[in-house]
């Protein structure tokens, strides 16, 4: 099992499975096996690119099998491998797949060709023989979505190759801020790459200062001062939301689902579920979890209840238009002090 940067120092090799759901990941490893194979001029001629909910893998594989066009080397890729998966197929033309020819293949591949053979799914059928030999007999890298921990290390190593230094605190803040979106992420390092120069050093400053924060996250930010009870605070911030003409209703959507998952997240956690049994039970991110059991603290069950109450009462005046939208809100705010 190779990472995205084990691939960039590895040789290329002929046979790779890339699996998972993280489509930033499979993207640039991708680009990185394609860009190592082939010169810009050989991709117009070498580079082939199926899909397999279209094409038959023996189409694919006998493209292979074809001598490159004024080069050494040709690439073909092959996106969409359902019959890896334990799905049912759903495919438009509901493709046979001759996976026999696949296995032939990789007992023997083309000496002149890579082949990628691409599974965007989160689990392959371990049952199945096609499966079992491609992840023991050809590189195999999984590209499913981060942890905390594996985010902040590929954030250290997207760094490292750039000369610059991120302090832990800030890692932490940018996470906060962007959430586990690799796309993002990698979107704001780009940002603060160019804003500290080679060689700098990020500091949870430097995060605060670049990064824009979410509608979700200025609402999480209105949790942490109601949970502090600063209300005066939680005001101002909901102030700034109103001036940036975000919606009243969409900010109480947020700050209902962000309560929800508090109280879920101390309810479980009374229970004796541990962080990754909750992720699973309500079907959100660990890291989400992490964030909503720390404010769970601050909160007893009956408060969060009383809570969820007033701002199910708050959406039902809104929609009913009992009264001003921002202004519901703004007394919801006002209620919340300790």
């Amino acid at each position: 099992m190779k990472s995205l940067n084990e691939l960039k120092k590895a040789k290329i090799e002929p046979v790779y499975l890339m699996y998972g759901v993280n489509s930033f990941l499979i993207k640039e490893a991708r680009k990185e096996i394609v860009n190592k194979t082939l010169s810009e001029e050989e991709k117009s001629f070498n580079l082939s690119t199926y899909d397999l909910e279209e094409t038959p893998i023996e189409q694919v594989i006998e493209d292979a099998e074809t001598l490159p066009f004024f080069g050494d080397k040709r690439v073909v890729v092959a996106h969409n491998a359902s019959f890896l998966t334990a799905e049912k197929q759903k495919s438009k033309g509901k493709v046979e797949h001759q996976v026999e020819k696949l296995l032939q293949y990789i007992e023997h591949p083309a000496s002149f060709t890579v082949l990628l053979i691409i599974a965007p799914y989160e689990k392959l059928d371990e049952r199945k023989k096609i499966t079992k030999v491609l992840k023991k007999q050809t590189t195999c890298i999984e590209a499913n979505n981060f942890g905390e921990k594996e985010m902040k290390e590929w954030i250290v190593d997207y760094l490292f190759s750039h000369g610059i230094k991120m302090e832990e605190e800030a890692m932490t803040h940018l996470i906060q801020l962007v959430g586990l979106n690799l796309t993002l992420i990698t979107n704001e390092l780009d940002k603060l790459i160019l804003y500290v120069g080679e060689g700098g050093n990020l500091t949870q400053e430097s995060v605060s200062l670049l990064v824009a924060k979410t509608l979700e996250q200025n609402v999480f930010t209105l949790v942490e001062a109601v949970i502090k009870g600063d209300v005066s605070n939680a005001l101002n911030m909901y102030q700034d939301l109103l001036r940036n003409n975000e919606e009243p209703i969409k900010i109480l959507s947020i700050l209902a689902s962000q309560f929800r998952l508090i109280y879920h997240a101390k309810q479980l956690s009374s229970q004796g579920y541990g962080q990754q049994q909750i992720a699973q039970t309500l079907k959100v991110h660990p890291f989400r979890v992490k964030l909503a059991a720390q404010q769970s603290r601050a909160f007893s069950e009956q408060r969060l209840r009383s809570i969820l109450k007033e701002i199910a009462q708050a959406d039902y005046d809104m929609k009913t238009g009992k009264m001003d939208k921002a202004l519901i809100l703004q007394l919801f705010f006002l209620k919340q002090a300790h």
